[in-house]
């Protein structure tokens, strides 16, 4: 029976409904049948299927549809599709897999919420429970294993990551560079997504997994191997690049002071746990770990469970003005500690980097630094955290 309700609302969002399909002829006619109770905008994607889906899709021929000669991939027929909808005025896509797992009358359930969503840079992941006895153990791992890498590279905590059900924002989402076109494509657009600072959420969604009728495209090996090699990339990326690329927007946005009293003194951890994550950080910061600091002290911040915002802002007092300095500092430390008696004036490091010449003094006293600062740093930043806790004055505003 005809939704209107939905259906008008869908044309008000400018939603269309995304149908990728490949080999799925026992379920394909029932799912289009059962979208068309809320719209008549889906496109169809024909991802070179070998069955008799094309037969089936020309009793629909008043759907737009896509053919592709040969299977290219699921995120190849999303991503085709997603461009041929913003050509056609779409600003949402809701994609619905073939293979009969999905429900139909759900596609209400991701227009509501998008329509009573103030943040209308949205995307939506129908989120199934993986815990009912039909759905099988590796999907439920595997799942599992994806919510985790997907926190590790956003710092999201998603139900469900993999569920094929969901609603983008093609409009916002135009811009973004896509490599992938395999199962691999609905991890990167949801990172990739957040990244650029859209809002990524689950809703509760049906699920059925009729081993009779559904038939499953995903090869274990071959595609949990991409999508390894995938979170590998994206988790660099995320300790390289965005994290470090986050933290200067927040800084650069909110000012020295500011984000001082609100994210370091203001922040609700504990005064003990704020002073380790400001000593590991310096400590990071000095040690000689020059190039992967960044990755580093993010890496000991979710291992030993310390704030990585602070971790590694002051990670950064090894920004270029004090490099010289700690250089110096660090080579006449390893000097005292060895009893080797080598002097050079400061400006020599920067002119012709003698203190290379002395790289194990300069090795040992860079530790040694780094401890001793790390340490005097640390216990100050925790007296003052507790001075702070005791007057419970804690300033909100720069």
């Amino acid at each position: 029976m005809k939704d209107i309700t939905t259906h008008h609302k869908l044309n008000s969002l400018k939603c269309c409904v995304i149908v990728p399909t490949f080999n799925n002829s026992k379920t394909l006619q029932r799912v289009i049948e059962g979208v068309l109770n809320y719209t008549e905008n889906i496109i169809v994607v024909n991802d070179g299927s070998t069955d008799n889906t094309s037969k089936i899709l020309e009793s629909f021929s008043e759907l737009k549809q896509i053919h592709f000669e040969e299977n290219k991939g699921k995120g190849k027929a999303l991503r085709t599709a997603f461009k041929h909808a913003e050509n056609l005025g779409y600003h949402y896509a809701i994609t619905i897999d073939s293979d009969g797992q999905h429900f139909p009358e759900d596609i209400p359930a991701f227009s509501e919420a998008l329509e009573s969503s103030e943040d209308k840079n949205l995307l939506l992941i129908g989120a199934r429970n993986m815990n009912q006895e039909s759905v099988p153990k590796k999907s439920s791992f595997g799942n599992k294993f994806s919510n985790f890498w997907y926190w590790a590279e956003t710092g999201i905590k998603l139900q469900d990551t993999q569920s094929g059900f969901r609603l983008y924002p093609i409009q916002h989402l135009k811009d973004l560079k896509f490599y992938t076109s395999k199962f691999e494509f609905e991890i990167e657009v949801i990172v990739k997504a957040a990244w650029s600072g859209t809002s990524v959420k689950n809703i509760p969604i049906q699920v059925l997994y009729d081993e009779d009728e559904r038939v499953s495209h995903f090869r274990p090996f071959k595609d949990f191997t991409r999508i390894s090699i995938l979170n590998t990339w994206l988790v660099i990326l995320t300790l390289l690049y965005i994290k470090p690329r986050d933290f200067f927007r927040k800084l650069k946005k909110k000012g020295f002071k500011r984000f001082i009293t609100e994210d370091v003194i203001g922040s609700k951890d504990s005064p003990q746990k704020k002073a380790l994550s400001i000593a590991l950080g310096i400590f990071i910061g000095i040690a000689p770990l020059w190039g992967i600091q960044t990755v580093t002290v993010i890496f000991l911040a979710l291992i030993f469970k310390l704030n990585k915002t602070i971790a590694f802002a002051f990670s950064n007092i090894s920004l270029p003005p004090f490099i010289p300095f700690i250089i110096f500092t660090s080579f006449q430390l390893g000097n005292f500690i060895l009893g080797e008696n080598v002097t050079f004036h400061i400006t020599e490091i920067v002119a012709d980097f003698e203190v290379l010449k002395h790289l194990k003094s300069y090795i040992i006293g860079s530790l040694a630094l780094a401890s001793l600062s790390a340490i005097f740093i640390g216990i100050l930043s925790y007296l003052l955290f507790l001075i702070f806790e005791k007057k419970n004055v804690i300033p909100t505003n720069g």
